[in-house]
């Protein structure tokens, strides 16, 4: 009922912003931005450092302030994904981008508070004394701290990309669409980039009151400018949800278990007109995943007199058989991806507990913050992108004659990764060494710097290479989600991540609380092995894999 009100209620503003002289255009432009850049400074402000902050305020072990944060970053990233879906079928884009940026707003300003009130936080340790002791957080400190973090990313979440979703509804042409876009990822970008440095260095340095401050008047400054230029967008209706036509295919091929179609291209349901934009030459189903294929075979009962149809869960149509089979084809590289990004949600965790402890002074005068080390990676995917878009790429097609397909960018990054690990490997176990010698002497933090350079270089490659292989492979019901999907794998990743670790820490040595204890190189050689398989497997998926642009092609070769 409620999401019917406010889909409604969108509608409405539509209508009723028909009659206003502007709509959409050019001039929501810098309302769309400015509410992106100031809502991901204030995301990326507190989360960049949130195991510092974990292990300084609420006497975490780094190990287990490592495990929240991969939790946090899960999250952060499933939850688009549910966003997009309420704004696309329910909500709209505007309810949704509003509501998630207030709840943001609401959870930073808990999280300012667990600084600022002494109540809300455990003592400090008592590093004075020959055994320090700690104390750890009440029930009630840590329902305060996981509820600010729910509320955090829940909103941060909600509005990652909603956001650009309807900054792209502002514009009918084409190119206007791309320059949005390109300002959208730049804006992305810088924010993620000043708000895990110059933020985070704030929250070292000053004070963590005034850094989460600055993330709470960043996010509501995001808040109030997008609510300013309420009388300027063009709202979109939300549409049906298109998993429900998914799920009825499911629902009516049980239904019709005990049923043997036949291979009549008339006993198949195409639409009341009797047309299937994914039929064959035929117009029958495809062959494979057959038993799907009796959820669109007509019988008595199933449709009205003027061929619309009578029972919604007893019957569908050619094409939504045909989008739910390409859904299930492209499941075997999904679950590579997931396995693909694992690793580097471990790394990440690690890679800051390592961070923990080494030689982070550059120079006399600047110390390096712990919680800026991961924007090497971000920075390196950044200009290697730019690099392959404007150099690389005209190189490859001198070469072969041809761009590189999608299979062939994500496969460079999974060998990328594989490397990234390789040398992770490497660095600990000098820096095991150096750290358990004599001397107990630390290295630099320079030295992390080149596996993260690698991990980010292989984003670069498997990251557009899945938007693009997703937008291309998907339904065309579900192009508007296809992209969300890769924040889907992305928060499954840091989820097993999380799981890893914990198993890890359960059945073996390598990772205790103080990592010069540990065995932290052998978890990154595993992490090298369990790449190079997936790699393996990837590769195989890739091989069989029947494009769904070439399945749904009407020739006479309609062989791959």
């Amino acid at each position: 009922m409620d999401d019917s009100f406010a889909g409604d209620k969108e509608a409405a503003k539509l209508e009723s912003a028909s009659s206003r002289r502007y709509q959409g255009g050019w001039i929501t432009f810098p309302f769309m931005i400015v509410t992106m850049a100031s809502l991901t400074l204030a995301a990326s402000g507190w989360m960049s450092n949130l195991v510092v902050y974990l292990i300084e305020k609420f006497n975490m072990s780094n190990v287990d302030a490592a495990q929240v944060m991969n939790v946090v970053n899960g999250s952060t990233n499933l939850i688009p994904v549910v966003g997009a879906i309420l704004a696309d079928s329910f909500l709209g884009c505007y309810t949704v981008i509003w509501i998630s940026s207030s709840i943001s707003l609401l959870g930073i300003t808990l999280l300012i508070l667990t600084v600022t009130i002494d109540s809300m936080r455990p003592q400090p340790c008592n590093i004075l004394a020959p055994n320090p002791i700690c104390s750890s957080p009440s029930k009630l400190q840590y329902v305060a701290l996981y509820t600010a973090f729910t509320l955090a990313t829940t909103g941060a979440g909600g509005t990652r990309f909603t956001n650009g979703t309807m900054g792209a509804d502002q514009f009918s042409n084409p190119k206007d669409q791309t320059t949005y876009f390109n300002w959208y990822f730049f804006t992305l970008y810088t924010a993620s980039v000043i708000g895990a440095t110059a933020v985070v260095y704030v929250e070292d340095s000053v004070s963590w009151a005034v850094g989460f401050g600055i993330c709470v008047a960043a996010n509501a400054i995001g808040l109030l400018v997008f609510l300013l230029g309420s009388t300027f967008y063009r709202y979109v209706k939300p549409k049906s949800s298109p998993f429900t036509a998914l799920a009825r295919v499911l629902v009516a091929s049980i239904r019709k278990r005990h049923i043997r179609p036949s291979p009549d291209s008339e006993d198949y349901y195409n639409g009341p007109n009797g047309n299937s934009k994914t039929r064959t030459t035929l117009g029958t189903p495809t062959e494979s995943f057959r038993f799907l294929n009796r959820a669109a075979w007509k019988t008595e009962g199933d449709l009205n007199p003027n061929g619309s149809i009578a029972k919604m869960w007893k019957i569908c149509t050619v094409e939504e058989v045909e989008d739910l089979k390409s859904l299930i084809r492209i499941f075997p590289l999904w679950s590579s991806s997931i396995f693909l990004g694992t690793p580097i949600g471990i790394q990440a965790s690690l890679t800051i507990l390592q961070t923990l402890v080494v030689d982070r002074h550059l120079g006399p005068h600047f110390q390096f913050p712990v919680g800026s080390i991961l924007v090497i990676s971000l920075i390196s995917t950044s200009i290697f992108i730019f690099l392959y878009d404007t150099i690389l790429l005209t190189s490859w097609k001198k070469i072969f004659g041809k761009i590189p397909t999608p299979f062939q960018r994500i496969g460079i990054g999974h060998l990328f990764n594989v490397l990234g690990m390789v040398i992770s490997a490497l660095v600990e176990t000098k820096r095991l060494k150096m750290a358990q010698s004599a001397h107990h002497q630390n290295i630099s933090v320079l030295w992390l710097m080149p596996q993260l350079m690698l991990v980010g270089i292989g984003e670069a490659f498997h990251f557009p290479g899945q938007v693009a292989l997703y937008y291309q492979e998907f339904p065309a019901s579900l192009k508007g989600i296809s992209t969300a999907m890769i924040s889907l794998l992305i928060g499954i990743a840091f989820y097993l991540s999380t799981a890893i670790i914990h198993f890890v820490r359960k059945v073996s040595g390598w990772l205790p609380d103080d990592i010069n204890e540990g065995k932290l190189d052998n978890f990154y050689w595993s992490l090298a092995v369990i790449g190079v398989v997936n790699f393996g497997y990837f590769s195989f998926c890739a091989w069989l894999y029947r494009y769904r642009r070439i399945d749904e092609q009407v020739s006479e070769d309609d062989t791959k």
